[in-house]
């Protein structure tokens, strides 16, 4: 029998909706992580827009296209990514999680939001293999999603791909329209140590609610909460995380990206290369 390869896993930091429209380096390197990776059985998908007070986890066969935002142009709007649902995963995912409760949601409850099709349009873009969307747990500690990821690392070795998408920093109030591709000192502060404990000590990444600077880089957690969820994968496999693409967008939101047995794939453009394209409008909100 052939011994199914331990399936890379990555946190991409998702920035604007309007990412899933431009080809920017973010773009890029998300495309060269798809590209790299073994073909997975499905995608389990921890998005920072399903941060609800519950643990619960899409089991429809054909999960929805969310578009959770307003004031975005109408191409962002006809996006669609109709990848299938796997209802066995969901199953598979209770079990590893057990005996924290989660529920299966159908139809109508979710699908796939932004967070997820908004990376997953580049990094899978023929929308062909199964993806399944894991809720973010308001009411838990830090400590609690980092001890989730690392239960979740069993699913590596069953051809499943954990793709965790938020943002390290993300303070949306503290946006500067003039700083389209900079970042404030304690927005790099709090990622350069971020990435510190990703690549070195990853158990540790939870102890960052510690930080000085953890109350402007993040205001609120649910951006946050995706990465913990490769840390504690990467903690439980005694490995480290790598870099895959980092830089800023408005001074307060990083855009670094980790990966998780997946090296060397993607080179991040040098000094000279072109800033994030995108344009947020000001009226419009990703909530």
């Amino acid at each position: 029998m052939t011994a199914t390869p331990l399936m890379p896993a990555a946190f991409l930091g998702h920035g604007s909706p309007m990412n899933a429209l431009e080809r920017n380096r973010y773009a890029e390197a998300w495309r060269a992580f798809g590209a790299s990776v073994p073909r997975p059985r499905a995608i389990l998908a921890v998005s920072a827009h399903w941060h609800v007070d519950g643990l619960a986890v899409t089991a429809m066969p054909r999960p929805r296209t969310i578009h959770d935002f307003y004031g975005f142009p109408q191409a962002l709007f006809d996006v669609q990514y109709p990848a299938p649902g796997l209802p066995a995963l969901a199953e598979e995912v209770a079990d590893l999680v057990a005996p924290d409760f989660v529920v299966g949601a159908d139809n109508d409850a979710w699908g796939l939001d932004h967070g997820t099709w908004g990376v997953l349009v580049h990094a899978f873009p023929a929308a062909d293999i199964p993806v399944v969307q894991l809720s973010l747990d308001a009411r838990k500690p830090l400590d609690w999603h980092l001890r989730l990821g690392a239960k979740l690392a069993a699913l590596r070795e069953r051809g499943v791909l954990v793709l965790g998408s938020g943002n390290v920093v993300h303070n949306l109030r503290a946006i500067d329209w003039k700083q389209p591709d900079a970042g404030f000192d304690w927005a790099r502060r709090f990622d350069d140590d971020a990435r510190m404990r990703l690549t070195s000590r990853p158990h540790e990444v939870a102890a960052l609610a510690g930080h000085r600077d953890y109350r402007m880089a993040v205001p609120t957690d649910e951006h946050f909460l995706p990465l913990l969820y490769l840390a504690g994968m990467a903690a439980a496999a005694n490995d480290t995380a790598e870099v895959l693409v980092d830089g800023y967008a408005m001074g307060s939101l990083s855009m670094t990206a980790y990966t998780l047995g997946a090296r060397a794939i993607f080179e991040p453009a040098g000094a000279g290369a072109a800033p994030l394209a995108t344009t947020l409008p000001p009226e419009a909100s990703n909530a």
